[in-house]
């Protein structure tokens, strides 16, 4: 992964993680139908596991953002 992540601009990586972290966001509703049928555990594991993935999306974007930034002053 990080072979590919080498090849793509930092502008194209800040655009994939903003696209993945609000199809994350938009799919929380979808998310809860989907796990209706779950029992509790199963449906606290779920949640759990897509709040992980939107927060290290989330940190990801922060962390690119702030290397645009860095990128941007040296200049």
């Amino acid at each position: 992964m990080q072979g590919i992540d080498s090849m793509l601009t930092l502008e194209m990586r800040i655009q994939r993680t903003q696209r993945l972290l609000q199809m994350f966001e938009e799919d929380a509703p979808l998310l809860e139908m989907r796990i209706a049928q779950l029992t509790a555990e199963h449906q606290r594991s779920a949640r759990s596991h897509a709040a992980e993935l939107t927060d290290l999306a989330r940190a990801e974007l922060h962390r690119l953002l702030r290397e645009q930034s860095t990128s941007a002053q040296a200049d």
